[in-house]
């Protein structure tokens, strides 16, 4: 296996890394074909509409967020989750402050500090 996390991770063990106004990341578990990152958004934090090869589903711990997959805009809720197939456009904004929970198939080597 070329990336693997530690087997536990402890939140607060994990640096955040700034990826725009308003939005930061921790890369918490991975190994070559999965990968958990933890988002935070300020409320009008944005992560713009993107795609990418990797299928990802995401949960929305916290807040409140208008998110966009293909033509389509839904505002989701604590609780809720959505999924992005491969290579559709996508992104989100927070109405509320809040935290996203992305899960990545196969692994973001883009996110990586190689």
């Amino acid at each position: 296996m070329r990336f693997s996390s530690e087997v536990f991770i402890k939140d607060a063990d994990v640096r955040w890394e700034a990826v725009g106004p308003g939005v930061r990341r921790k890369i918490l578990a991975y190994d070559d074909h999965l990968m958990l990152v933890k988002a935070e958004f300020a409320q009008g934090g944005v992560g713009p509409i993107h795609h990418h090869v990797h299928s990802q589903t995401t949960y929305v711990e916290s807040g409140a967020f208008a998110v966009t997959i293909g033509d389509d805009t839904r505002v989701l809720r604590a609780g809720d989750s959505f999924y992005i197939p491969p290579s559709v456009p996508h992104g989100a904004t927070a109405l509320e402050a809040g935290v996203l929970l992305d899960m990545f198939s196969p692994i973001r080597e883009d996110f990586m500090d190689i």
